[in-house]
């Protein structure tokens, strides 16, 4: 009986995790590309450590801690192989380093935002319909904190621009939230539908954000955009704690948010219970965790986050 090819066991492996409410978006793409690693060096029998080591250190050079998150994935995978094939092996943890932990993150300024949406309305083709997807894309990101993945999912029935409300449906965590829509946000996505829909060229699609050629946001294809626009800007991460990124517009709506807060003299323990809905976090640790972020809130609320995570370490099951 001929094995099981590496492509056909990875899908069952993501559609096991997948069932159980967990978010394989970024596992899928690493093991993915890990199957196809497998099949082109024509690897045969159990999942061994050399082959795992060798595909993980064959993106090439870059990130020091690259290396080890390529093998953290492939090494959740073999220990879900090793259940059915004893003979498989697991990598060690920190057998190609250390993980660094959680970077702080960039905070836009308003001037960078306003930089990235110009850079954005100048995409190819001019006049088309990428540029103008990029800029309310990336103006929703801003504006509301949603994951790249979640406003890149969403459909036409999700975005009910009457009422002004967005259905982020089975998001990480495999939870659905509605998120309510500032007017300026809905003014905008309003101009941005009618805009999109007025083109005779462009594929329909169920998909909300859309472009010339393509139904729907591709998560890569997203990136390599905003890399290249970023490119273009000049930023780097000389003068900032570290080169900026998409997911840091999610960052930046809720540390702006906390500051307002702070500034207002609000009681942030209650306010943080909203924000941490609004942002799909799965523990409200993880949203008092942007306190850290922010210089002026760290003094204030260091000990209470340290007092907070305790009790929620300590009552976890």
């Amino acid at each position: 009986m001929t094995p099981p090819k590496w492509p056909a066991l990875v899908e069952d492996y993501l559609a096991l995790r997948h069932n159980l409410g967990f978010d394989v978006e970024q596992l899928g793409w690493l093991l993915r590309n890990f199957a196809r690693y497998a099949e082109r060096t024509e690897h045969r029998g159990p999942l061994t450590v050399d082959l795992a080591v060798r595909w993980a250190l064959s993106s090439g050079p870059g990130d020091p801690a690259r290396g080890e998150r390529r093998l953290w994935a492939v090494r959740q995978f073999a220990r879900h192989r090793a259940v059915f094939d004893p003979a498989t092996e697991v990598a060690p943890a920190g057998l190609l380093g250390r993980i660094p932990g959680r970077k702080p993150p960039h905070i836009y300024s308003d001037a960078e935002i306003s930089a990235l949406l110009r850079e954005c309305s100048r995409l190819r083709p001019r006049g088309g319909l990428r540029p103008m997807t990029y800029v309310a894309f990336f103006s929703l990101l801003a504006s509301t904190g949603l994951r790249l993945s979640e406003a890149r999912r969403l459909e036409r029935r999700d975005v009910d621009l009457a009422h002004g409300v967005l259905t982020i449906r089975m998001s990480k965590f495999r939870k659905s939230r509605l998120v309510p829509l500032h007017p300026t946000s809905m003014q905008a996505l309003t101009g941005y539908a009618a805009r999109r829909d007025a083109l005779p060229d462009a594929p329909r699609s169920e998909f909300f954000f859309r472009t010339d050629r393509a139904p729907a946001l591709d998560r890569f294809a997203v990136e390599r955009t905003f890399s290249a626009v970023r490119r273009r800007l000049g930023w780097t991460a000389h003068g900032r704690v570290r080169r900026p990124h998409i997911h840091d517009l999610r960052h930046t709506f809720a540390v702006r948010r906390l500051v307002r807060w702070y500034e207002q003299g609000v009681d942030l323990d209650r306010k943080i219970l909203a924000l941490a809905t609004y942002l799909g976090h799965a523990k409200i640790s993880s949203t008092y965790w942007y306190l850290s972020a922010v210089p002026e809130l760290m003094a204030v609320h260091g000990q209470r986050f340290e007092q907070f995570a305790r009790r929620e370490r300590e009552s976890a099951p």
